[in-house]
């Protein structure tokens, strides 16, 4: 255990760590790998159960696919998140596909789910830590859910927009309408639309390089 270079950041992030015993956290230790991901790089496609994935640095995205290829991004993973619905084998009861790609250039821990699932059915803590990690979760999915049924367009822009600049810090959005549709799930024809209808009204400004948000407050009214 004294060599396990993945202790620290499992000590950090993993509240039920201290509570396991020399042998499990060996086991666990010695199923992780630490893995790069470059952007736009698969990181689970759910054909297998490619285990617990802790965020190191870096940014990834966790989407749903249509049978017409049609992605729905459900959430976005960063530095210190922890993903379980690509642990299958951990949750048995995840019954819907869900894909995993890195975002930008990323460093993951991943932890082997049936080294994973092993430790947790020794440990109440551990389980229950998955199952609050995932319920957590499924909070934002349910959220997405809510946008795609049941609000209309130019809300669902103005709340990805808004995010967007208060999650980078900036008022320009460097997404091409291509990629925005790809977050949203809907077509790109559709996000061209409502920009152009958002650049006539001077509530944003389109160009190559983005997005520019020009009016915030005219946004926040329209996301309500």
């Amino acid at each position: 255990m004294e060599n396990c270079p993945f202790a620290p950041l499992y000590q950090r992030y993993f509240p039920f760590w201290d509570a396991l015993s020399g042998a499990d956290k060996e086991i666990l230790c010695r199923s992780s790998v630490m893995a790069q991901y470059e952007k736009g790089e698969t990181v689970h496609d759910s054909t297998e159960c490619t285990g617990v994935i802790l965020v190191k640095t870096g940014c990834l995205r966790l989407y749903m696919l249509s049978d017409e290829g049609k992605e729905i991004t459900l959430y976005r993973l960063f530095a210190g998140d922890i993903c379980i619905l690509s642990a299958s084998c951990v949750l048995q009861s995840i019954t819907f596909d869900v894909f995993v790609d890195a975002e930008e250039e990323s460093e993951c821990c991943v932890v082997g789910g049936c080294a994973f699932s092993d430790v947790s059915e020794r440990n109440p803590a551990v389980k229950i830590f998955a199952l609050e990690t995932a319920l957590g979760r499924f909070s934002d999915v349910m959220w997405v859910m809510q946008q795609i049924l049941f609000m209309s367009m130019d809300k669902r822009l103005a709340i990805f927009l808004l995010d967007e600049a208060s999650q980078n810090g900036t008022d320009t959005i460097r997404l091409t309408h291509e990629q925005i549709a790809k977050y949203m799930g809907t077509a790109r024809e559709v996000v061209s639309r409502m920009l152009k209808y958002f650049s006539s009204e001077g509530i944003v400004s389109v160009s190559r390089k983005g997005v520019a948000l020009l009016d915030k407050k005219r946004l926040r009214a329209l996301a309500g």
